[in-house]
């Protein structure tokens, strides 16, 4: 067993990431589940700077930031390649990368839109949809009925976008809306179908229902401040 321990929240999708990672490369790892609202010493010592999760530490050796954990392990493990080998392919996938994390701050007001007025609640879904637009628009490794942005197998991009689309996902749930729509995004849409399917990444999706539980419990907790 290598010495890996993963510090996150099950829920968040950074964390979702390198779980998938490590599942992927067949790992074994110590979970240590932190509280949000109490993070542990080791987490804050870990991570100084940020004071976030994930932060997974490998022989005593903390290494933060998902993607950086994702390209760390990859480098480290080299079962299941997660970047491409081709130079100019592996810099279209870390542009994409580098483009995804603009969806999470994007997609977490939708947490706050059953209190919003249609014109905010608007917005949100409208700011969302545009950087969707510019994936399934702009994003050549989704073109040729490819099943994933690596082609026939997962790559760093599936993981990337896979978290924040199961994110966006959920915030459908749980105000009922309807952003990722078939008509609009049918690339993204069958994507992340086969994305969803595949067995390690099914058997390690959060639950629907727990997910959105948590979610309505953190959105109470900040209107209570």
């Amino acid at each position: 067993m290598e010495d890996l321990k993963l510090h996150g929240f099950w829920y968040s999708p950074f964390t979702m990431r390198v779980v998938w990672t490590l599942k992927l490369k067949g790992l074994l790892y110590e979970n240590i589940e932190e509280d949000r609202y109490n993070k542990s010493p080791q987490l804050l010592e870990y991570n100084p700077v940020h004071k976030k999760i994930p932060v997974l530490v490998h022989g005593g050796k903390p290494i933060c930031e998902s993607m950086i954990i994702v390209q760390y392990i990859d480098e480290l493990w080299p079962q299941n390649p997660l970047v491409p080998h081709d130079p100019f392919e592996r810099a279209q996938s870390r542009f994409w990368v580098a483009y995804s994390e603009q969806l999470f701050p994007a997609v977490v007001p939708l947490i706050y839109v059953d209190i919003a007025g249609d014109e905010e609640k608007e917005k949100a879904i409208e700011n969302v949809q545009k950087l969707l637009r510019d994936v399934e628009d702009q994003c050549v490794l989704l073109v040729d009925e490819k099943k994933f942005f690596g082609g026939d197998n997962i790559n760093m991009v599936d993981i990337a976008f896979g978290s924040m689309i199961k994110f966006l996902v959920t915030m459908e749930d749980l105000n009922e809306l309807k952003v990722l729509e078939v008509e609009k995004f049918p690339r993204l849409h069958s994507w992340f179908n086969n994305f969803k399917n595949v067995s390690i990444i099914k058997e390690n999706l959060p639950n629907r229902e727990k997910m959105c539980a948590i979610l309505k419990y953190i959105r109470e907790r900040k209107r209570e401040l």
